[in-house]
Order: structure tokens, then sequence, then C-alpha cells
């Protein structure tokens, strides 16, 4: 029997379905298992909550291993024993960032500064070491905890501290650095989740840490001799800011409590 094209007087004739499927292109067999697996794994380690997980189990590595190596014994031994003059000063101001990154308390460092190094050398090997450290903890909150944390700003308190660091940074963590209130660490990460910038933090840092370190390096050199003029001044020196900074906390206190 002829087909309906034969009959109407064409030439095409139709192409029986066996032969259209055997000149067909043959498909690969899909493979989207393994890559979807490797997605939902690259998601899993990106997300804002692993990453803060990391971060907190960096931490507390670095607070135990803190712990394990006994700081104190800086005072005791020197840092390092084997070294002395600027080598000494520079290696144990990255100790001391480290340090300060694993929350040992700065005034403790900045003591054990000026016992082992002097006033000047102290000093410089203190602030250098409190430049390093809150760059390093400004940069670990930022990358591993901001994406996480900043949903959470939800209370009035925290909305209205995360203004003030993200529309004025420099001013309030430079007065976050003159006022010692303000634990150092507390105030690295609480920038890290705000909007503040690198440069700006880094310099108010440097800038407001002055003062108060110099006091602990000086109270530090002169701790063998505490009815010096220097050792009281210095004491002065670290008394006064803080209660400066309690009166200032209790004047400002109906700000923070705006919505």
């Amino acid at each position: 029997m002829l087909d309906a094209t034969t009959r109407s007087g064409g030439t095409a004739t139709a192409t029986p379905p066996a032969i259209a499927t055997e000149f067909a292109l043959p498909v690969p067999a899909p493979v989207g298992a393994p890559v979807g697996l490797t997605a939902r794994c690259t998601r899993v380690l990106l997300s804002p909550w692993f990453r803060l997980s990391l971060l907190l189990a960096l931490l507390a590595g670095a607070a135990s291993t803190v712990l394990l190596f006994e700081p104190q014994r800086l005072l005791s031994d020197g840092w390092p024993p084997q070294l002395g003059g600027v080598a000494a000063a520079v290696v144990f101001g990255v100790a001391y960032g480290l340090c300060t990154v694993a929350f040992v308390p700065r005034p403790l460092l900045n003591l054990a500064a000026g016992a082992l190094f002097g006033s000047q050398l102290g000093l410089a090997s203190a602030l250098a070491g409190t430049v390093l450290g809150a760059g390093i903890a400004f940069g670990l909150g930022r990358m591993l905890g901001q994406d996480a944390l900043r949903p959470l700003l939800r209370g009035r308190w925290l909305k209205a501290a995360d203004g003030q660091l993200s529309r004025h940074g420099f001013r309030s963590m430079l007065i976050a650095r003159l006022f010692p209130g303000v634990p150092f660490w507390a105030a690295n990460y609480c920038a890290a989740v705000s909007r503040m910038g690198y440069v700006p933090f880094l310099a108010a840092t440097a800038l407001g840490s002055i003062p108060n370190t110099a006091a602990y390096v000086v109270a530090g050199a002169r701790a063998s001799t505490p009815t010096s003029p220097a050792f009281l001044i210095a004491m002065a020196a670290i008394a006064l800011p803080g209660l400066a900074g309690a009166v200032v906390a209790w004047r400002k206190r109906h700000h923070l409590r705006r919505p």
C-alpha cells in the first residue's frame, strides 16, 4: 500500500521510526550525582554558620594552646632566651599579637613588655603586637563570622552599637581603645561584625592604644621601684581613664537605649 505522500504524487517518503532512531546522536549518561554532591559540600563549606563554627574552633584551639604554653613564663624566663635586644622585641611583638587573638589579657602582656625590654623598646613591641593582634582578629571575624552574626543584630543595644561602629567607625573605635572598659577582643570582633572599614579600625587601634599601653609598659619597667615618680604616674594613668570611661558610659546609657 502506498503512503499518503506517494498517493498525492510527491517524491518524499516518511522515514521509519527505526531509521530515525538509528541515526540519532548518542546521549551521554548523566553524571549529575557526583557534581551535585560536590556542589552541596561546597555550599556547606562556604555557608555562614560553617564559617562561624570554624572561627569558634580556631579561637578555642588558640586559647587551649596558650593555656598549655603558660605565657606567664615570659616574665621569669625571658622571650626568647637565646635572643636579645631588637630581635627579641620583634619576636615578642609577634607572640603578643597571637596571644591577644587567643584572649590573653593585654595588661599582662604590656607589663611583660616593660619588664623585659624597658619603657621605649617595650612600648614599641607592645604597640606593634596590639595592631597585629587586632588586625588578625578583625580579619578572622570579618571573613568567618560577619555573615552569620549580622542577621542576629536585632536588639536595641546591638543595633545602636552596630550603627555607631558602622557610621562612625574611627571615632567609635578610638574611644573604645582610649577607655579600657571595653575588652580588647570584644572590640575587635564587634568591629568585624559591623560595616567598619579595615583602615579606620587599624588607625584608631594604633592611636587609641598608645596611652593605656604606655602606662602599663612603664609600670612594668619600673615595677622594681614602686615608689618612683614614673611608676606612680603610670598607675595614675591606668586608673584615671578607667574612671573616666565609667562616667562617660553612665552618661551615654540613654543613647544606647533608643530604638
